[in-house]
């Protein structure tokens, strides 16, 4: 009898030990980490309008560099987020909602966990429809050649990352770099006139040595954060980085470029795999709230150089910095992810009824007269009255918000300004956050209520379209979002 209580005592112990072992390994699965990364050229057909300046867009004739969409995948074991970042000014939200439903249907991550962004170099031509269309409202049309292109390369991209996919490590970090940016609004001794003959007492781009200029009207932001994934073998497999710098430019008139954030991507390359080019590995910089920054010290010294000769300079000097960071960071070898979305419904700014009288006085004006207030009055007259007359009276835009441990990220589909991220991520000091722009949709620029007050280019009707209350609206959505994870 007391062998046979011997032997059942046994083999529950066994069972038990059986059921932990089981339990520990099922655990272990759930925990392990993946992470997988890939790139497709997203380069458009030559002869399109180069965009991103006033008047009207050069002919693209010249490829100095291939454009790409950048795609970083993570997967914790229970889900899955995806990162894909595109050569090019901005995405139009239709073209983003169609990329993410193929990738959906190829991949089986959820449309709210994929965030697709422009780098918004301002070389290449619109992703956001030809001619009048980039500016007009077309989100139930059908996608033009360029726009379906793109869509499908993206999803490529999410595709052949999901197919990488391996056990990885990750990590992050920081360094701030403040030599490169500059804000670009600035108060004048005098008041100035915007094209609709209000004055003001903010100009943007005032020109280098301009004896007028008083103070910056805002700050910068100086920090390139940086997310580090690294296979369990110690291989590189992609570093994303957000800096808060516009662009750069010192491009030819009618090459296609991918502007500094291609040329970080690939010194980052060099410097993490050194000769070893056959291992695969994507180098990414997204743009953070860049909307009233730029790389112009206006109290330097006017440039004097060659055609990319400073946007390689500033990539370079970036990827070093980030690279010696790179030494003090401490990988992990799993993170729980976390995503969250909402649509944020904004009311359209519509033009009075004396900025639409003046337009018309403008559009009486013979060709080649004299300005009445103001040399881009022309351009805004087409603005306004398109606002007008094509968008609705109110929209719904895309936020989200992310989180990979205690790294945080959102995403914002406005040109913000550098005030909006530094107040998020004061709002959270015990974690690292950065702001992505100009993703899931690309909709104009994002002043604070105090920068609207104050005028310039960046608040003038045309160049944005949203009430002015919009960017607290959408601090308060993404404060939200963010509280709900836990």
């Amino acid at each position: 009898m007391e062998r046979k209580l011997e032997k059942q005592t046994v083999s529950q112990l066994l069972l038990a030990v059986l059921c932990l072992l089981s339990a520990t390994m099922s655990y272990g699965q759930q925990r392990t980490f993946k992470a997988g990364a890939a790139t497709t050229v997203i380069t458009p057909y030559l002869g399109g309008g180069i965009v991103g300046n006033f008047g009207i867009p050069p002919e693209a004739k010249n490829i100095h560099d291939e454009l790409h969409a950048r795609s970083l995948v993570l997967d914790d074991g229970e889900s899955k987020i995806a990162f894909i970042i595109c050569d090019n000014i901005g995405l139009a939200r239709k073209v983003c909602d169609a990329a993410k439903q193929e990738i959906n249907e190829r991949t089986g991550i959820p449309t709210d966990h994929i965030l697709i962004a422009g780098t918004h170099t301002h070389s290449a031509t619109s992703a956001e429809g030809e001619g009048p269309k980039r500016r007009g409202w077309s989100q139930g049309e059908p996608l033009d050649r360029y726009q379906d292109l793109l869509a499908t390369r993206i999803a490529d991209a999410v595709d052949m990352a999901v197919y990488r996919l391996e056990p990885a490590k990750i990590g992050w970090g920081s360094v701030n770099i403040p030599e490169h940016v500059f804000n670009r609004r600035w108060h004048m001794k005098e008041l100035v006139v915007n094209p609709f003959g209000e004055k003001e007492p903010v100009r943007f781009n005032p020109g280098i040595g301009n004896p007028e200029i008083v103070k910056p009207a805002g700050p910068t932001d100086p920090e390139v954060s940086f997310l580090s994934i690294q296979a369990l073998d110690g291989r590189s497999i992609a570093l994303l980085a957000n800096y808060s710098l516009h662009y750069i430019g010192g491009v030819p008139k009618h090459d296609i470029s991918a502007d500094y954030f291609a040329v970080f991507a690939n010194r980052m390359q060099e410097l993490l795999l050194k000769d070893n080019t056959e291992t695969p590995f994507v180098g990414i910089m997204t743009n953070g709230t860049s909307g009233d920054i730029n790389n112009v010290n206006v109290q330097g010294k006017s440039p004097k150089d060659a055609p990319y000769q400073k946007m390689k300079f500033v990539a370079n000097d970036i990827a070093e910095k980030v690279h010696r960071s790179l030494q003090g960071v401490k990988y992990q070898p799993w993170l729980k992810l976390q995503a969250k979305q909402s649509e944020q419904k904004l009311t359209v700014r519509k033009p009075t009824e004396k900025q639409l009288a003046l337009a018309k006085q403008i559009f009486a004006l013979p060709e080649g007269a004299k300005p009445i207030n103001h040399p881009l009055e022309r351009t805004y007259a087409d603005r306004i009255t398109q606002l007008q007359n094509e968008w609705p009276s109110e929209i719904s835009v895309v936020l989200q918000t992310f989180r990979i441990g205690d790294l945080q990220i959102a995403a914002i589909p406005f040109e913000t300004f550098a005030e909006s991220g530094l107040a998020l991520k004061a709002q959270y000091p015990k974690n690292k956050t950065f702001t992505i722009t100009f993703a899931n949709g690309s909709y104009g620029y994002l002043p604070t209520p105090e920068q609207h007050k104050l005028g310039g280019y960046e608040t003038w009707l045309g160049t944005n379209r949203v009430e002015i209350e919009a960017s607290r609206k959408i601090f308060g959505t993404l404060t939200n979002l963010f509280s709900l994870m836990n």
